[in-house]
């Protein structure tokens, strides 16, 4: 508890005063402590409450104005799988003796007593499994999302009898029907799960998944969501990153895909340069289309591929570290992003109630931590030492050269 409070206490100052704050700091604070205090702040109410079984006792539920009536429970799901899967891979690290180090390992250790609480029916954590509600699919698929990313710091910490219950309510879901948009991701990548540990996976979902998908590609590294094309940051919210995922452990047991995975990768990595360009100079980015509280769930595309894949050609360490810490700062400066426990409160940039769509609870917020998959990579690695640059909005709107860009189909295999 007490590191707990001390870390928020130094992730006040670094996110809610703002650059003026930071330049009155004797010791200049690195892009990546800002990165795991802002991390922890977020991560730690939900992961110690949960871990004792209280999450649901103590917090404190906001449903947008316009909520459509479903089970308000869902929310711990949302909350918990969320932020597992942005999570995941920085509690993989070893431990070490820094501050860092210190936080991580006592997250890791509420997470392992969280994930046995969600599945465990004696617990008052017990996640909504037994539910006519469709949204636990959404959300189960966002648990076997932080399996598949980081095991040695989830599934291989978990004991027999928690593996069992988890594999046994991810069977139980076979009987939800998707919606007929991304929602078929949020199947296949459960069932994917499945078949990486050799239980037994639904083939037909499996590859209803992965041909939609594909058919719905449209060009230039952007899918539709479903038959018709909508606007929006779904495209990072889920449809790249879960479409890579499954892509990857098929391939790997020699599943049939319509692609290769590494057009898939392709097509992801054409989208992250759109995504890099829509930083504007300052540090800020367009809040269009449906789900804009997920705040920085948007370059979860980015955030995967500078932890996984690496970023695409024309894109640096220095430029792509910088413009995600200036949107960090400016969204998380912004006073009403947290209540007074520390959970999420529903808003792009502050409290903004009126901005949630009627699905939307403060749990689905957590889709923010998405962004923290980086601190996965060591404290050592470039993306992290690599010297601050310029993205490409300031280096366009300061006069200085630029990459042109261009039109890129990735149709073909």
């Amino acid at each position: 508890m007490k590191l707990r409070l001390l870390t928020i206490a130094l992730c006040s100052v670094v996110f809610l005063t703002g650059a003026a704050a930071r330049k009155k700091t004797p010791t200049p604070v690195s892009d990546r402590q800002q990165w795991a205090e802002l991390c922890y702040r977020i991560a730690a109410p939900v992961l110690e409450n949960m871990s004792k079984g209280e999450l649901q006792k103590n917090m404190q539920l906001e449903l947008s104005p316009t909520w459509d009536g479903r089970d308000k429970r869902v929310a711990y799901m949302e909350t918990f799988g969320r932020l597992m899967a942005g999570i995941s891979p920085w509690l993989a690290l070893p431990d070490d003796d820094t501050e860092e180090g210190r936080m991580r390992k006592q997250l890791r250790e509420w997470a392992v007593a969280a994930y046995k609480n969600a599945v465990d029916p004696k617990s008052p954590d017990f996640l909504l499994w037994e539910t006519n509600s469709s949204q636990r699919l959404v959300d189960a698929a966002y648990l076997a999302e932080s399996f598949l990313r980081a095991p040695e710091a989830t599934w291989n910490l978990l004991d027999d009898v928690t593996r069992k219950r988890y594999v046994e309510q991810f069977q139980r879901l076979k009987i939800v029907r998707p919606a007929y948009n991304n929602w078929l991701l949020f199947r296949g990548l459960i069932e994917t799960f499945l078949m990486s540990i050799g239980e037994d996976a639904d083939q037909y979902a499996l590859t209803v998944a992965v041909n939609k998908i594909n058919e719905w590609y449209l060009s230039d590294g952007w899918y539709s969501d479903g038959p018709e094309f909508a606007l929006d940051y779904y495209n990072a919210y889920v449809i790249h990153p879960m479409y890579v995922e499954m892509l990857e452990v098929l391939n790997k047991h020699k599943f049939w895909t319509p692609i290769s995975l590494e057009l898939g990768i392709k097509r992801m990595q054409r989208f992250n340069v759109f995504m890099e360009r829509l930083i504007s100079p300052e540090g800020t980015y367009p809040a269009f289309g449906r789900s804009v509280v997920y705040r920085m769930g948007a370059f979860q595309t980015l955030a995967m591929a500078a932890w996984k894949y690496g970023l695409p050609e024309g894109l640096t360490n220095g430029q792509v570290r910088s413009a995600l810490t200036a949107v960090m700062n400016n969204m998380f400066k912004v006073e009403g992003n947290f209540n007074e426990s520390g959970f999420l409160q529903l808003g792009f940039a502050g409290h903004q109630p009126d901005l949630s769509n009627y699905y939307t609870n403060n749990g689905s917020l957590y889709m923010t931590s998405l962004v923290f998959m980086p601190l996965g990579l060591p404290a050592d690695h470039p993306f992290w030492t690599d010297p601050a640059q310029q993205w490409t909005s300031q280096k366009a709107w300061s006069g200085q050269p630029f990459p042109i860009d261009g039109h890129h189909s990735l149709r073909s295999k």
